[in-house]
């Protein structure tokens, strides 16, 4: 805890943290973070008729305008601090970028609101603890955005094909999700916005002259994120440890590049990652490819293989002549995770995809990027979630 979140702690009544949410009672939703995700997870908070959308935050103006909207009456705040001051703002929606997520959450559940935070769950691997320390200290419900956590399609390939024993013993895993054909960096605006606050939106990252494309495109830069390692590799080692246990891996290593455009970003547009774990192997591939093949989780079992994505699952049996099963799920599955989540600040349980679980999914790819960066396997100890000197 910094000194600034434990003074935060100190002023905070026990009637703040013990305050449970009725079944009718009107919830007062702020948003921290008004980008295109950030906007679109907040109307599907909208569509439960108890939540009131009755902040937004951002450093650009341009956002906080189009967030007020969707949610009109919303007072609008450049700096999270004055959101989190708002007696009626009961709960916080985390969208913004990946280097400011964990002080975003941490303060929200500091200041006694319970938080929705978008994955990956932070930048830095020891941030994971503090998350998970600050939600439990602070007696907050903290729903991580690892929606497969809530989707049914995931829920009941699990428990139909791996639990069941129709796949039989997994010993290996495939993660795949490319990224599209590879486009260069934007370089305009050449001029800064007036209306946006360029060093509040660097924040815990070192100073750096104006840069449209690291504000633009800030996945492209390891400054700000691990790139696709944490962008679509937590999701799938979330999902991983969804069906496979709770556990870290014991070893990750790394390898890629930026292959196409030199123009001065740091994350790899073409990456791949192979995990050890204690009884199987993981495979994690993103390409930028136009034609790099389907997302999805395949599961290779004795008996059988399983493969699953956000609306599909697919299960070939190793019985010789044996049909493909196939069974589709339309919808986005993020309205479940989001109606968990509300759901869970009503009873005060914890939600499908809580910080503590996330702070273990957020391991691997994050220790991939670090052996992507220091171009070594890494070991890791899963039971005190620490790294191994080598």
């Amino acid at each position: 805890m910094t000194r600034r979140t434990a003074a935060r702690a100190a002023a905070m009544t026990a009637v703040s943290y013990s305050r449970v949410l009725g079944a009718n009672e009107r919830i007062g939703l702020g948003l921290i973070g008004a980008g295109g995700r950030g906007q679109y997870v907040m109307t599907l908070f909208q569509r439960d008729s108890a939540v009131d959308v009755r902040a937004v935050c951002d450093v650009y103006a341009v956002k906080t305008d189009a967030a007020q909207q969707k949610a009109p009456g919303a007072r609008a705040f450049v700096h999270h601090e004055r959101l989190l001051e708002m007696k009626e703002v009961d709960m916080v929606l985390v969208g913004s970028p990946d280097h400011w997520h964990k002080d975003h959450s941490v303060d929200a559940m500091a200041a006694g609101k319970d938080v929705y935070v978008e994955k990956p769950l932070c930048r830095l691997r020891e941030e994971a603890a503090e998350m998970v320390k600050a939600a439990r200290v602070y007696g907050r419900v903290c729903q991580v955005g690892v929606q497969q956590r809530s989707g049914q399609v995931y829920e009941e390939a699990r428990e139909k094909y791996l639990k069941s024993g129709l796949v039989g013993r997994v010993a290996h895993i495939d993660c795949v999700w490319h990224s599209g054909a590879p486009r260069p960096l934007p370089t305009t605006p050449a001029v800064q916005p007036s209306n946006l606050d360029w060093v509040r939106f660097l924040g815990p990252v070192k100073y750096r002259d104006w840069t449209p494309a690291q504000y633009l495109n800030f996945r492209a830069f390891l400054d700000f994120n691990g790139g696709k390692m944490t962008d679509f590799g937590h999701h799938w080692l979330d999902t991983v440890h969804m069906f496979m246990g709770e556990r870290g891996p014991r070893t990750a290593m790394s390898g890629g590049g930026v292959f196409y455009y030199q123009d001065g970003r740091t994350a790899p547009d073409t990456i791949s990652a192979l995990f050890e774990y204690d009884e199987f192997s993981v495979h994690f591939a993103s390409l930028s490819s136009p034609a790099g093949g389907e997302y999805g989780v395949t599961f290779h079992g004795d008996k059988g293989r399983l493969y699953v994505n956000r609306n599909r699952y697919e299960f070939q049996s190793a019985e010789k002549g044996a049909p493909l099963e196939v069974t589709k799920f339309p919808g986005d599955i993020t309205a479940d995770h989001v109606r968990n989540f509300l759901d869970c600040c009503r009873t005060r349980q914890r939600p499908k995809g809580d910080v503590g679980l996330a702070a273990i999914s957020i391991q691997p790819p994050l220790l991939a990027v670090q052996s992507y960066l220091e171009k070594r396997l890494i070991r890791f100890d899963p039971d005190r979630m620490e790294t191994i000197p080598s």
